[in-house]
């Protein structure tokens, strides 16, 4: 199981600061995770969005969602990026905000796989704080060779 976030690292090549998962709570090869990213005070995207009132940028939303899709994508095709692969964002639909982020908030993220093909994944992911749906989005994520 991936519990902490070294455990993350071996299924993720992002690096700090663009390593958004913080920890998996759970994951269902094939089929669906749920993983959890901290917003802390000192986040470098906070710093100038926007001063004296910071609001986690929709775009880093979004690519946590994707971090969490590639974590599920690698754990089903028992790969890892050390192996030699990536995933990238191909594609986003349907994308909504619906409430604001803020610091000290912890994002629980959830994505589900709706279908592959030919490398090309498709997830239906939503992120909440405190139970409160804050964004969702369908994303494409794309196998590729690093």
């Amino acid at each position: 199981m991936i519990q902490t976030k070294a455990d993350v690292m071996k299924y993720l090549p992002h690096r700090e600061p663009f390593l958004f998962i913080d920890e998996v709570i759970s994951l269902y090869e094939g089929d669906r995770i749920h993983a959890r990213m901290h917003i802390k005070d000192n986040d470098i995207f906070l710093e100038g969005h926007f001063p004296g009132n910071p609001i986690v940028p929709g775009v880093i939303l979004i690519e946590a969602m994707g971090q969490a899709a590639g974590i599920l994508g690698f754990k089903t095709m028992e790969k890892t990026p050390d192996e030699g692969s990536i995933y990238v964002i191909a594609g986003v639909d349907k994308a909504r905000f619906r409430q604001r982020v803020l610091p000290g908030d912890d994002v629980d993220i959830f994505s589900k796989v709706l279908g592959s093909t030919r490398g090309i994944w498709k997830f239906e992911c939503y992120a909440e704080v405190g139970g409160k749906l804050v964004c969702s989005a369908n994303i494409l994520c794309a196998e590729r060779n690093k």
